[in-house]
C-alpha cells in the first residue's frame, strides 16, 4: 500500500512548476512536507487531466460523486485512500475515474516497513537520480448534500511489488504505480482507451530505484514527523549484515 509519502526535495517552486509543465494558482503556495500520511486527509497537489496547465490542491481519500450522505462520505474515503490497479475497472468507487478522472501525484518518496527478526523497520523509498516523480492517480469531484460544497479528492493507485518493494514491503507486497516522466502527460491524456490504461498499471523498474532505513520518528505520536530529519538514514545494528 501507500499511507505516506513525501514532498520536499525540489529547489523551489519554480523548478516544481517547470518540471510538470503547470502552474500554481497565484492563490496557491507549495509548502516542503518531508512526511504526510494519508490518514490525516491531507491536502496535497495535483495534477488532473481536466486541467493539465495547472497544479491543483485535492484532498487524499477519494470520495466518490455517487456518495449521497456526508457519514457514508467520511467512511468510503478511509477505505480509498489506495486503489488496487487489479479492480480499478470493476470497483464502483473507482470505475468512473479510472477511465475519466485520472492525475499525476507529485512526490519525491515514500516510506514503507519491512517486517524482518520480529519487528517492523521503516524504510525510505525514491528514484536513483532523486527527482521528483508522480504516483498514477485518479480523482473525483463530490458535492456536500447539507452544504453544496465541492469537494475534489484523490486517491494513489498500487499494483504487484518489483523485487525491492517486494523484500521492504514484505508483508503486504504492494507498491505505488509511478508513471514515467517522459509518460506523464500521456497518463492524464483523455484518449486513453482500457488496453492504453492498463499498459500503466505495471510495477516501476526496480533498478532504477533505492532505499535506506530511516529512524522511528516517523512512527512517534508525540514529535513531529513532517520535519527534514524524518528522512535521515538510520542504521538498526540488528540488521547488519541483513539481506
Amino acid at each position: 500500500m501507500c499511507y505516506n509519502y513525501s514532498l520536499a526535495l525540489y529547489k523551489n517552486q519554480q523548478e516544481f512548476e517547470k518540471i510538470f509543465g503547470a502552474t500554481f494558482d497565484k492563490n496557491e503556495s507549495l509548502q516542503r512536507t518531508y512526511y504526510v500520511n494519508s490518514f490525516s486527509l491531507p491536502r496535497m497537489p495535483v495534477i488532473t487531466n481536466t486541467d493539465s496547465d495547472h497544479i491543483q490542491f485535492y484532498y487524499w481519500g477519494l470520495i466518490p460523486f455517487w456518495v449521497k450522505k456526508v457519514d457514508d462520505a467520511e467512511k468510503i474515503r478511509t477505505q480509498t485512500m489506495n486503489a488496487r490497479a487489479e479492480t480499478l475497472f470493476d470497483k464502483p468507487s473507482f470505475r468512473n475515474s479510472v477511465k475519466n478522472n485520472r492525475c499525476l501525484v507529485p512526490a519525491d518518496g515514500f516510506f514503507e516497513w519491512r517486517y524482518i527478526l520480529g519487528k517492523n523497520y521503516p524504510y525510505y523509498i525514491y528514484l536513483k537520480d532523486k527527482q521528483l516523480f508522480s504516483f498514477a492517480g485518479l480523482w473525483d469531484e463530490w458535492t456536500n448534500p447539507e452544504t453544496s460544497e465541492k469537494l475534489f479528492t484523490y486517491t494513489i493507485i498500487t499494483c504487484e511489488p518489483n523485487n525491492l518493494l517486494r523484500k521492504i514491503h514484505n508483508k503486504k507486497k504492494r507498491m505505488p504505480v509511478i508513471i514515467p516522466r517522459n509518460k506523464q502527460q500521456k497518463w492524464i491524456s483523455n484518449s486513453l482507451n482500457i488496453d492504453e490504461i492498463k499498459d500503466f498499471l505495471i510495477p516501476y523498474p526496480d533498478e532504477e530505484m533505492d532505499a535506506y532505513t530511516i529512524s522511528r520518528l516517523i512512527t512517534s505520536k508525540n514529535q513531529d514527523r513532517n520535519v527534514p530529519n524524518v528522512l535521515n538514514p538510520y542504521s538498526y545494528s540488528e540488521l547488519i549484515g541483513v539481506e
